[in-house]
């Protein structure tokens, strides 16, 4: 070999040995999560701990749904996430339309008022968000939790930019058959789009689930109560039952995990995909 072809050889090991150590870093909580859930309290609060449970026991994945009416709070976290997800998908593959392809005034400088919505903090409008859903009379309800996430400023950036990237000949042979705007955008632009609209549909379909502030601003009532929310019965003042803790966070992250795994896909396409042109 080469000098040359041996310093590239050395560069991809070292690639590779960071790349593996990072992932071991990242998903080494998660196993913990995972094999605490089978273990007994006291092995969990053993000094120096251990990976692997001394017995493996299921008493707190029953615990855990016996300590709550989980059922109801998957309900309603799939509900609510399920909901926001197609809410933005439609607001904001239309938005994205526009912006990409319609020409007007102002177009621009609208695009980037409306992209620098990003940069504010979500706390900054939690509570003027609140006072307006109280106005409405929606405080403890469904519409409470769906109709302030049904628009996304980010969610319009990464479809506008995977828009930009569909060659304009197809809107046009689309056009001279008879297809107006809605239709262009139904049978052209979203078949095309759909590693753009998976993506967007992980991402707030996991920050949904997973979301917990604003839940518990607008929640109090046990019934509306999402799967976030009823993890945390299990920590009071004085004391935290980890095994049934880490059953029930085990539970929680099953729709993420099978959301993903089935648009992995298109996830990765419509990263890769959508910051081509500008």
């Amino acid at each position: 070999m080469t000098g040359r072809a041996v310093l590239k050889t050395s560069e991809r090991v070292v690639l590779h040995v960071v790349m593996y150590t990072l992932a071991a870093i990242t998903v080494a909580p998660f196993f913990w999560m995972v094999l605490s859930s089978f273990k007994e309290l006291s092995d969990i609060l053993t000094y120096p701990p251990s990976w692997w449970p001394k017995v493996f026991t299921w008493d707190n994945y029953a615990g855990a749904f016996q300590a709550a009416p989980f059922g109801r709070y998957y309900f309603n976290s799939i509900f609510v996430a399920v909901s926001v997800t197609a809410g933005q998908l439609i607001t904001c593959s239309m938005a994205a339309y526009v912006f990409a392809r319609l020409k007007f005034r102002g177009r621009d400088l609208l695009f980037y008022l409306f992209l620098g919505t990003m940069m504010i903090p979500g706390q900054v409008i939690m509570i003027p968000s609140f006072m307006v859903l109280y106005w409405l009379g929606w405080i403890d309800t469904y519409q409470a939790l769906i109709v302030p996430g049904l628009a996304s400023a980010f969610g319009t950036f990464l479809l506008r930019q995977f828009f930009m990237t569909i060659p304009r000949d197809l809107e046009d042979a689309a056009a001279i058959d008879g297809c107006g705007r809605f239709a262009v955008l139904w049978r052209i632009i979203l078949p095309l789009a759909r590693p753009a609209l998976a993506t967007l549909a992980v991402f707030t379909f996991m920050g949904v689930f997973n979301d917990f502030l604003w839940a518990l601003i607008v929640v109090s009532s046990e019934d509306m109560r999402t799967v976030q929310l009823g993890l945390a019965i299990f920590r009071d003042r004085y004391q935290t039952d980890w095994g049934q803790l880490m059953a029930a966070s085990v539970a929680s992250t099953l729709p993420i995990l099978t959301v993903f795994f089935f648009a992995q896909r298109y996830f990765i396409k419509g990263i890769t995909l959508s910051g081509l042109k500008d």
